[in-house]
């Protein structure tokens, strides 16, 4: 069997030769129809302006300018075509009421007579017509994003606040504002940029308008951004009140601290807000002294206020008031006897009706003393050496006390007159 195979292998491989030969001869000669189909070919409209010069614009819908397109015809005319040689063309010139238009096929450089068909899997365009209309809208601009920390950002504007779109009526009819945003994500210096606008509708939805042009490609937004920090207010006061009256000390602003801003090295410089105590003089004052004043006075050339909502302007008040005085009666058991001479004896002299003492200051210091509480001291020794005196005299000496007072208030109240008391010193008899 197997040399049956193989006899004359050579004639046989040869006949098989010569049958594809002669198929393929006929096939040339015979050139049978074949079909091929492209996808993705864009229909080509034509005669556009014969719609803008009415104020029309269009639309075409659900992507009906693209097409599929198979084409039957010969071998020979099928083998070379490409997609790019199909075309398909839809004139507006014979657009219908319902909005259509026939879709025209051919194939670049093939005459019609070498094919059989072309055809698309749909045979028209169908378009959205409407009036072309224009309208101005407001444009706004807003900042997203958080500074770097110690930055804010003082103020952002745009080059124009309007712009004007154009488009169908239906879709320019849904447009409210134009919204121009810059992103300040870490910034701490100044922005300038060039931003594309987005339109949006009454209720603040983002709309997608392909139809529509707007005027501008670009706005430009410029944005400030500053160092800021918080300062104290320092205020000085000058003068003295009128007889009779004392200032308390105490100073009030209705705004204790001022948020402030400008470049790193300019903030930097500023640890307070300094208010001269010219502005602040109590001379001849009989009552609280308010004055109203305004911080940007005195605020460096290249520093400002950082919170908008605040204009600088604030009350001081310095409080005066009235001297008051109140008399205690201090009697022997409030003063301590010291320092007596050796060989000596004393006593103190009360006079009748005790020692008058009276303080005078602010009410709050002079209320703070209670009765009982002032202590003096009479320190005989010292006052025998102030005045010289090695050898006393047995008699009476009329010497100064020394007073002491709760929390050290003589600081802040004052005695009418010096206390003196009675001194009697008797001589010892020698045993």
């Amino acid at each position: 069997m197997k040399k049956k195979i193989f006899h004359n292998w050579g004639l046989k491989l040869a006949s098989l030769f010569l049958a594809v030969l002669l198929w393929f001869l006929a096939i040339q000669i015979n050139d049978p129809p074949d079909v091929v189909t492209f996808s993705g070919i864009t229909v080509k409209l034509t005669n556009t302006e014969l719609l803008e010069q009415e104020n029309k614009v269009y639309e075409i819908l659900e992507n009906s300018n693209v097409v599929r397109v198979t084409i039957r015809a010969p071998r020979s005319i099928t083998k070379d075509i490409r997609a790019t040689d199909i075309v398909a063309v839809a004139d507006v010139s014979k657009l219908t009421d319902i909005n259509t238009i026939a879709i025209s096929y051919s194939i670049q450089g093939v005459s019609a007579a070498r094919y059989d068909t072309i055809k698309g899997d749909h045979e028209t365009v169908r378009l959205n017509v409407e009036e072309k209309v224009s309208k101005v809208i407001r444009l706004q601009s807003q900042i997203t994003g958080e500074v770097a920390e110690g930055f804010q950002v003082m103020n952002f504007t745009t080059d124009l606040n309007r712009i004007q779109v154009t488009g169908p009526e239906s879709a320019v009819e849904r447009i409210n504002y134009a919204l121009a945003e810059v992103d300040v994500s870490g910034a701490s210096s100044n922005l300038s940029q060039n931003v594309k606008p987005k339109l949006y509708d009454a209720e603040g939805n983002l709309l997608d308008l392909p139809g529509v042009v707007m005027d501008v490609d670009y706005i430009h937004m410029s944005v400030e951004v500053l160092a800021v920090k918080e300062v104290p207010l320092v205020l000085n006061v000058t003068g003295e009140p009128a007889e009779g009256y004392l200032a308390t000390g105490r100073v009030e602003s209705d705004v204790e601290t001022v948020r402030i801003a400008g470049t790193t090295s300019a903030v930097a410089g500023v640890n307070a807000i300094t208010i001269p105590a010219e502005e602040l003089d109590i001379s001849g004052a009989e009552g609280n002294v308010v004055n109203a004043l305004n911080i940007r006075d005195y605020l460096k050339e290249n520093i400002r206020l950082a919170d908008s909502g605040f204009n600088g302007r604030v009350t001081v008040t310095v409080y005066v008031e009235p001297v008051v005085e109140r008399t205690y009666i201090l009697g022997m058991s409030d003063f301590e006897l010291m320092n007596i001479p050796e060989g000596y004896e004393a006593e103190l002299v009360e006079p009748e009706g005790g020692y008058k003492l009276t303080f005078s200051g602010l009410e709050e210091y002079v209320s703070a003393v209670p009765q009982g509480s002032i202590r003096g001291q009479v320190d005989f020794g010292a006052w025998l050496a102030e005045e010289g005196l090695e050898e006393p005299e047995e008699k009476d000496y009329n010497i100064p006390i020394t007073l002491t007072l709760p929390e050290d208030l003589f600081r802040e109240i004052s005695v009418e007159r010096e206390i003196t008391v009675t001194v009697r010193l008797i001589k010892l008899e020698e045993i």
